[in-house]
């Protein structure tokens, strides 16, 4: 995959790149994409930018400390390997020097691989090497930093999550059918979701919690505002009334919407920079046919 460089406004003598690679056919019902980033910066030197609400990560980190924090909280330290759940606030988060690996895990991943609930992680992250549901992962956080060549990186991640297919529960296909309708950019309400699941509407709200990680409502929510969001990042040069999804009833309702979900409002967010998620959207949605996480749609 070619390498993007996320130019705005970047301090002089930075550059960043970064890497989509779609993960195998094995794969692709339970994980997004996998994904290598490297900033290169003088000592000294940081950026920051914001991680829109997305569905779970696992990253792997080697170089600076990265400081992060999720929606209100203060920015902190994190592990170098690093373990996110689904996320209903933007992330923000600020490097030096690095190089990252990553990997998106879908509602249906978090089941297949993780024997915990999803709403136990939701909008928080983690030091993966030390938390039980996530330890077995934690030795490619060195055998990654020993290799140079990407290609055979991303192939370790790869191989490593099909060979836990093996050992993994069974799907479970409500979990997958409410992962595809919450896809539908038609679908409106928790009562049509409900109608598409054939579930009642208390059973769909314990599932979305277990599975996905927050209520449908807010889910729903969520998907509303990243169509919108989404439109604008593949081209910035949209004026926001134009990316507005059509399941919004005005621009006033998708502001709320937008500092709800990002912490600042959609004119602010346009303004400021975004050295690293402004060209990997288009990098990605090359890559993956979405452009944020949170609208990748499942395999077949």
């Amino acid at each position: 995959m070619p390498g993007t460089r996320a130019n705005q406004n970047l301090p002089q003598d930075v550059r960043v790149v970064t890497r989509f690679f779609p993960v195998s056919e094995a794969l692709r019902p339970y994980c997004s994409i996998i994904y290598h980033i490297e900033v290169d910066a003088p000592a000294g030197v940081r950026i920051d930018d914001y991680l829109h609400p997305e569905w779970a990560n696992l990253r792997f980190i080697a170089g600076s400390v990265l400081l992060a924090s999720v929606g209100s909280d203060a920015p902190s330290a994190t592990a170098p390997f690093i373990a996110t759940g689904p996320t209903s606030r933007a992330t923000f988060f600020s490097c030096g020097a690095m190089r990252a690996w990553g990997i998106g895990i879908l509602p249906t991943g978090w089941a297949k691989f993780f024997d915990i609930p999803a709403d136990s992680m939701a909008d928080r992250f983690c030091d993966g090497a030390a938390h039980p549901a996530f330890a077995a992962l934690a030795p490619l956080l060195d055998e990654l930093a020993a290799i140079e060549d990407i290609e055979v990186g991303a192939a370790l991640i790869d191989a490593r999550f099909a060979a836990m297919l093996a050992g993994a529960p069974p799907d479970d296909p409500a979990i997958a059918a409410a992962y595809a309708a919450l896809m539908d950019d038609d679908l409106g309400s928790v009562a049509d979701l409900a109608v598409k699941l054939g579930m009642s509407e208390r059973s769909v709200e314990r599932l979305s919690q277990r599975a996905f990680g927050f209520s449908p409502k807010l889910l729903l929510r969520r998907q509303r505002f990243l169509r919108s969001l989404a439109r604008f990042m593949l081209d910035p040069s949209m004026a926001w009334i134009d990316t507005l999804d059509y399941h919004y009833y005005d621009q006033a309702q998708f502001t709320r919407d937008f500092k709800a979900f990002m912490r600042i409002g959609p004119r602010d967010y346009a303004a400021r920079p975004k050295p690293i998620l402004g060209a990997a959207a288009i990098a990605r949605a090359a890559a993956a046919g979405a452009a944020v996480q949170g609208l990748h749609k499942p395999a077949g």
